[in-house]
This record gives C-alpha cells, structure tokens and sequence, in this order.
C-alpha cells in the first residue's frame, strides 16, 4: 500500500467516511486514494481551507463524532489555523491531514513551494495530538493513535503530517486493527462520596453546565430534580437541560444564582465567565472534568472528580440517594427570577422578535448556528434550546466569520435534520465563498443574514468609548438575495420578523441552499446581561 492508502484505510476503519477538503499539489497521491476508495469515501470540496476546517469542525460538533479535513502546506495550513485553534477551544474532535514539502527538504530553508519555518511547531501549538508518518508502515498505528486522542478524556483536534515524496511511497502494511474498544476510566468513589456529602448538605446548589455535559443530559436532568438546583448553560452547554424545565436558567439569572449559592457543582466547563464573577471562601465548589488540568486552572475546588461526566453523575446520583438529602421546592422562586428576566430582557426587543420567529420555524431538533453578530449575542441568553448539540457558538475564540461555513459542515453531517445559520453581514462575507460549495454538494443550509451596514459592535464601541470617531466601521456590501441567485440558489429578503418567519418555513421545505437577507438597524446592546461585575466582594480570577 502506498501511504495515503494506508491513512485512508485507517480512516474507514475507524469510521470517518468524511473529509472536507481542498486539494493541492502537494496531497495529490492523498487524493487518489480517496477516489480509489469509491463510495466508501465522501470528499466534500471547499473553496478556502478555512471553509474546509470550518465544515470539519460543524460536522463534529453537531455530531460528536471524528471529522476530518485536509490541506497543503504552509498557506493551506495557515487559512485553517483559525478553525483548528476553534476546535481546540471548544474541545471538538477534528483530525487535519496537513501536506508538507519533500521529506528531505524540511528544516533546510531551500525555499520549495508553501515552505513554512518549523511547521510541526505551529501545528503543535494547535492541536492535542500531533504526528510526522515517514512512510506506509508506520501510518495505520499513527492515524489510529490521532483518532484515538480525539475522543479519550477531554475532546479535542489532531494532526497528521506527511510530505509530498512520502504519500505515494509504497511499502508492507500490517492488517489494520479494527478500533479498540474504550475502556471506562475509574471513578474516585472518595471523592464520589466527599461530592455527595458536601451537595447533601447545601442549602442552594447551582449546577453550571458545559460542553462536557453534552452527553450526560438525562443524568444532569435527574440531578437537577433531586436537588432542586437550578442549570445554568451558557453556550456549549445550551440543550443539556431542555429550556422548557423551569430549572433552566441563562446567564444573568445564573450570576445572581452564584451570588447566593452555597455551593456549585460545575459539569465539564471551565467555568467561563463565572471566573469573572469571583469565587470566596463561603462558596464550596465540586468540578468534572475529563482533563485533569482543568479543575484547578482558576482555583482549587473542594471536589474535583476526573473522567467523563456521564459515569461519575450517576455514581452521585446513587450516593446522594443514599444519603436522602430533602429539598425545599424552588420551581417557584426561579420561575418568578425568569419572569423578571423576561422584563429585562424586553431592551432586546428587536432582537427577541427575530429570535421568536426563529424558534416558532426551527424544529425541536434543528440546528441554530450562531455568529459574533448581535443576534447571535442575543440568542446566547435568550434563544429557547432544547436538546444537546442544536446550539452551536464559537466559545472563548468567538472568531468573527465562523458561522457559515461551520454550519455547512453541521447540515452535511446532519442531514435528517434541518440547520440554520444567523450571521451578521460583516462575519457572512468572511466565508460566503462557500455558497459554491453548498451549491457543489446539494446542501440544504438556510442562512440568514442581518444587514446593517457596519461592523456593530465595532461602530457602538467607538461612539460610545471614542467620542463618536468611527474609523473603519462601515461596509460596503453586495445585493444578498442577487448573490444567492447567482449562483442559481433560492435568496429572498425578509422585513420584519413576520416576514422571516414566512420565510424560514417555505426555506425549510424546500431542502435547497437557501440565503435569506434581513435588512435592519442599530440594534440595542446586549453587554449589560453579559458583561457583569464580581460578586458579594469575590476575588475576581484571571
């Protein structure tokens, strides 16, 4: 087999029939052994390597699942350095095939097409998990091992690098090993029972909720009953507790929460930005975490139990009800706390309305991409959610630009369910390239894009902290719905929030490549439910 072949064969093997790509010179032995793959194999090709790595990363994110992409060296590497940094951040398990020059040539500075200084370095840098293969041999160990990495403990990216010269080396390769099966990390048990004594004998519980609870719903939804402990999720926790559970709190509530809460018990999150709020003496906090590291980062909690959160939930669970620990009812207290929110929240209304016609329109299990837009701040707090992996938000990168091409790969991999991506209009130029692309591949993405003109955030920072001096703000954009017919896709425009709503549901039956542009105005600020100050005198972390 050559090398590519054996990466290849390693790939389906373990599952992957999916690769974003965008071909080059460099992977060219790579890409003919996708094509001798036939249709065990689907080569999705993109028009950017960002769009690419953005569509593996949609894909793994609305799935959970391995997704791969691949890219030349040097610029193609580079163009995706954005989504790969995303992936590491929001723990996604992306595996980039990344090309490099001839084998004999790195390090020497000779100057060979996409030549990059010390590219293993950068992508080091990037990823959890990175390999050099030299040959056909060593590939299918390799690759496993990457595959492996992306799903044992906490998620995240890998990397395999190969050169022009090595892909297409033939060579004897062992029988590739079918996927070893996951062996269960053990569970502390004391400190299984040190978590269940100390949620036994607090008062007011506050469950915070992250991307590593997102298979471990119905166990955070049981516990949340038991306790009567109010879930706060943020963005990658959005849908862990189905919003409908009046238990299901958004951020400002979850602040005022922590100010009163006696302890927290704080589910595969980084607890960002409740860092900001500060963390005292009096609050007793119990973390889970996959990664070792984490739960100390900002500060040592009174519990911290590793490994997945599914297993060690249920063990607390088990150990709380042996304990029997009684609750006073607070569905009450905290329905009357999201009545007041409500009312707080009624600055947004323009926001609100658009984000109503959405959720009328979206299915309970559609997919709501969002943007650094404002309505995508908007729908962080106020977008209703209802099962895990249906909200999809950059984390802490919250890179401008994400969004489209993101949600194209979340609408490949998903394809029995309906995707929606909300953009502004300055993050949908970034990769509206890629309309080609769902064109290319038939796929069925809707994306709306609210048009302002500006860059919003940018413009109300500058008029408000700058003396109203705006530099470098304004937009100059295309006719959107004639962009969309271009390329002979369905673009309509909407005025009001009625009128999206009309169309997302003519859009969603269609089953088509879809750009629906939305024009509006300034919008108000959604920083004050978001941005908010330490609490009871805490020593804010860094």
């Amino acid at each position: 087999m050559s090398t590519a072949e054996a990466t290849v064969a390693t790939l389906l093997t373990h599952g992957i029939e999916t690769v974003y790509a965008l071909p080059g010179v460099h992977n060219d032995h790579l890409f003919d052994a996708f094509h001798r793959a036939g249709d065990r194999l689907t080569v999705v090709h993109a028009r950017h390597e960002q769009g690419a790595a953005y569509m593996a990363l949609g894909a793994a994110l609305a799935t959970g699942q391995p997704q791969t992409y691949t890219v030349v060296p040097g610029p193609g590497l580079l163009n995706s350095g954005a989504a790969l940094l995303t992936a590491y951040g929001m723990n996604a398990p992306v595996l980039a095939l990344i090309g490099q020059i001839p084998a004999g040539a790195i390090g020497r500075g000779l100057g060979h097409l996409h030549e990059i200084r010390d590219q293993a370095g950068i992508i080091k840098r990037l990823v959890d998990n990175y390999a050099y293969v030299g040959g056909p041999a060593e590939a299918p160990a390799k690759v496993a091992k990457a595959i492996r990495s992306m799903h044992r403990g906490r998620p995240g990216p890998a990397a395999i690098e190969c050169a022009i010269d090595v892909w297409g080396k033939r060579g004897k390769v062992a029988a590739i090993a079918a996927p070893a099966p996951e062996r269960a990390a053990p569970i502390d048990d004391d400190a299984v029972a040190a978590a269940a004594k100390l949620l036994a004998k607090a008062k007011r519980i506050l469950i915070v909720a992250g991307g590593g609870a997102l298979d471990a719903s119905s166990e955070v939804t049981q516990l949340s009953g038991m306790l009567q402990a109010p879930v706060l999720s943020y963005r990658r926790g959005r849908g862990v507790l189905d919003d409908r559970n009046p238990f299901s709190v958004n951020l400002p509530i979850g602040r005022d929460l922590w100010a009163e809460a006696d302890a927290v018990l704080a589910v595969g999150t980084k607890l960002n930005p409740m860092t900001a709020w500060g963390i005292d003496r009096s609050l007793a906090v119990v973390r889970i975490d996959a990664d070792p590291d984490e739960p100390a980062r900002y500060a040592k909690p009174k519990v911290a139990l590793i490994g997945n959160a599914a297993p060690i939930l249920r063990r607390l669970i088990d150990g709380l009800g042996r304990l029997n620990p009684k609750r006073p009812a607070r569905r009450a207290e905290i329905q009357e706390r999201q009545a007041r929110m409500r009312a707080r929240l009624a600055k947004l209304a323009p926001q609100l309305a658009y984000l109503d016609a959405i959720r009328a329109e979206l299915p309970e299990d559609g997919i709501l991409v969002d943007e650094v837009t404002q309505m995508g701040f908007a729908a962080r707090l106020a977008f209703p959610v209802y099962k895990p992996r249906t909200f999809l938000s950059p984390g802490f990168q919250d890179n401008l630009g994400w969004g489209y091409a993101t949600a194209l790969g979340a609408q490949h991999a998903r394809a029995d369910v309906p995707v929606l991506s909300i953009n502004g209009d300055g993050g949908f130029m970034y990769t509206a390239n890629e309309f080609a692309t769902a064109m290319r591949h038939r796929i069925p993405l809707v994306a709306v894009v609210f048009a302002d003109g500006v860059f919003g955030n940018v413009k109300r920072i500058q008029q408000e902290q700058f003396g109203n001096r705006l530099i470098a703000s304004d937009l100059a954009n295309p006719d959107f719905v004639k962009f969309a017919e271009s390329f002979g896709a369905a673009g309509r425009r909407a005025r009001g929030p009625e009128a999206l709503r009309v169309a997302l549901r003519e859009s969603f039956a269609r089953r088509e490549p879809t750009l629906i542009e939305v024009p509006v105005g300034p919008m108000p600020s959604p920083w004050e439910f978001i941005h908010m100050p330490a609490v009871r005198g805490a020593k804010r972390l860094p």
